[in-house]
């Protein structure tokens, strides 16, 4: 049986740098980077795609393999003396005997199949290097990659819609770099003034994300910036303003597809009974960090990303509460701390309760459910925070305290939703959801 080969990844991201580079590497030589100009990963993949495609044609070229070919019995396009003394005529695949009175008497083939190695490994870094530049230079001049070196990417007056949101909301970190990196997609895609752009240009960026796999919500809460972006400018327009905007491309442009089409999310189920008993047998499987938080996540129903949003705490009449849900005005909220989680956390949580991805951790807690035998596919880590909204409902938990401990997404549902219930008051029916 032939060993798998191991997966090459051929993008990285340097320390301290938000943008993607491509990096090749041939025996003897040193590693070329360059950097693809942009904070998105998937955007990344298809702007290398090219220079990683041509790297690994002349790699492939490189290596030696039979090849059929034709082997000649008389060089073609000339005339020869046969053994007997007589013409032959040879072309590429046929000899013509020519008699005495000069018409053609007989006729075979000009020789037969044959093989030969092509491809003896002697390419050299130097070749392979120049064939990748050539990919990369070819992206410039089509406009994918508008610099050969890594450089600050031009300003234009729109940026500043953008920046002013950032500064104005407090933006910072992931949501930052999410932020900018789907502004710079849509500025790739469209070259038109904000102040120009109808919805059909706002629609270039949701076919953009759509051609990429996305469902129509995970879209949705991309373009979520945008959209807050401009209707901020909108609102503190002035008179004589240059970037004065009156139109929103961006807003309402996402289609709502109905279960079972295209772009529509798969329903997710909550965990049951079952499912938590198998997930507690099975809790010691983990590591430290991930134990505490499967456990935070049960008992709260937050969000994953929430989850590594906690930095510190703060108490109300004794009672332990930590912020959470920055990614919106909607979101963000209260959450006190279940009696259940408190002896599995720190005496007094000093900064960051977890570090490392999000992403990493949600890749080992789904694959730590499927591990205690939930194959539901529509059962997912989220699913415990549908399990949440269960409990809650189950114990006739009010809507507007729901709202306060689990968040929502529309504002216009609940405005001002967690405002006016005391920590104590929440943490009785947080209580409730237990583990």
């Amino acid at each position: 049986m032939a060993k798998p080969s191991r997966k090459r990844d051929y993008i990285f991201q340097r320390p301290g740098s938000s943008n993607w580079y491509v990096k090749l590497r041939s025996p003897g030589e040193k590693r070329k980077e360059v950097s693809l100009g942009t904070p998105d990963r998937a955007q990344a993949e298809i702007i290398a795609l090219p220079m990683v495609a041509e790297h690994k044609k002349r790699l492939l070229a490189a290596r030696p393999r039979l090849r059929q070919t034709w082997q000649h019995k008389f060089e073609p396009g000339r005339e020869h003396i046969a053994p007997d003394g007589g013409r032959i005529l040879a072309t590429d695949k046929e000899l013509f005997y020519i008699g005495d009175s000069g018409s053609i008497i007989r006729t075979a083939p000009n020789g037969g199949a044959a093989w030969e190695i092509v491809g003896n490994g002697t390419l050299s870094a130097r070749d392979e290097f120049a064939a990748f530049d050539a990919a990369y230079d070819g992206l410039i001049g089509e406009g994918v990659i508008d610099r050969q070196r890594p450089k600050v990417p031009t300003k234009i007056a729109d940026d500043a819609i953008l920046e002013t949101y950032i500064q104005h909301k407090g933006v910072t970190g992931y949501y930052e770099r999410e932020a900018r990196a789907v502004w710079a997609s849509f500025r790739s895609l469209c070259d038109k003034r904000l102040k120009d752009c109808s919805r059909d240009d706002g629609r270039l960026l949701v076919a953009h994300y759509q051609g990429r796999g996305l469902k129509a919500a995970s879209i949705r809460k991309k373009l979520m910036w945008l959209n807050a972006a401009v209707n901020l400018a909108i609102n503190e327009r002035r008179d004589g303003d240059p970037l004065k905007l009156k139109f929103n491309p961006f807003a309402s442009i996402v289609p709502n597809p109905k279960p079972g089409e295209p772009g529509a999310s798969e329903k997710r189920y909550p965990l049951d009974d079952d499912d938590i008993a198998a997930a507690k047998l099975k809790l010691g499987d983990l590591d430290k960090n991930n134990q505490i938080l499967f456990r935070v996540l049960a008992t709260t129903g937050m969000r994953l990303s929430e989850a590594f949003q906690i930095d510190g705490e703060k108490s109300e009449r004794g009672v332990r509460y930590v912020i959470v849900g920055h990614k919106t005005d909607q979101s963000e909220r209260r959450v006190p701390l279940p009696t259940e989680l408190l002896p599995y956390l720190p005496k007094t949580i000093k900064g960051k309760l977890f570090t490392g991805r999000a992403n990493q951790a949600s890749k080992a807690l789904n694959e730590f459910l499927r591990d205690c035998g939930i194959t539901d596919p529509r059962k997912v880590l989220h699913s415990l925070r549908h399990r949440a909204q269960d409990r809650l409902r189950a114990f006739e938990c009010p809507q507007d305290i729901r709202w306060a401990l689990l968040g929502h997404e529309e504002k216009s549902v609940a405005e001002g939703y967690g405002k006016g219930f005391s920590v104590p008051q929440l943490k009785k029916w947080i209580d409730r959801i237990g583990f």
